[in-house]
């Protein structure tokens, strides 16, 4: 494996717009560090590829660890994860009326939801003081 560059990291942050690639939370407000996590881990197979690599949060990145695939709560079926680089993150969730709950609407949203715990309560409480200061949510028109 080779070691992902200062510039890499950078270039990473940046086509994700600080924020994380799973539960669109902004770097800047984040409790602990973000970091590159490889969409299909090291373990599997995976690269140091920018193809493989997306911005995510601490709590998203250990929930995920080298997790490929999770059970969908609805079909009961295997899914794959979602993976930002081949797919829309709006094709397979929506914030909740309120905005502080993302709501998967396909079978790999709600199982990447579930197993990454996305609607942690620390996660939601954040999103909602976030709100009050107008930088909640991202913007995700190009996700």
């Amino acid at each position: 494996m080779a070691k992902v560059t200062s510039k890499t990291l950078a270039f990473v942050r940046k086509r994700a717009n600080n924020c994380c690639e799973y539960c669109m939370a902004l770097d800047q407000y984040a409790f602990s560090t973000f970091t590159i996590d490889h969409i299909i881990p090291i373990s599997k197979g995976g690269t140091d590829d920018l193809d493989n690599l997306a911005w995510a949060c601490s709590h998203c990145n250990g929930c995920k660890y080298n997790k490929l695939f999770c059970v969908d709560a609805v079909s009961q079926t295997k899914v794959p994860l979602f993976n930002p680089r081949t797919e829309k993150w709006s094709k397979h969730f929506v914030w909740n009326k309120s905005q502080t709950l993302i709501i998967g609407i396909s079978s790999i949203g709600r199982a990447t939801v579930n197993c990454l715990k996305i609607n942690r309560t620390e996660a939601v409480n954040l999103r909602a003081a976030l709100i009050v200061f107008g930088v909640h949510p991202p913007d995700i028109t190009n996700t």
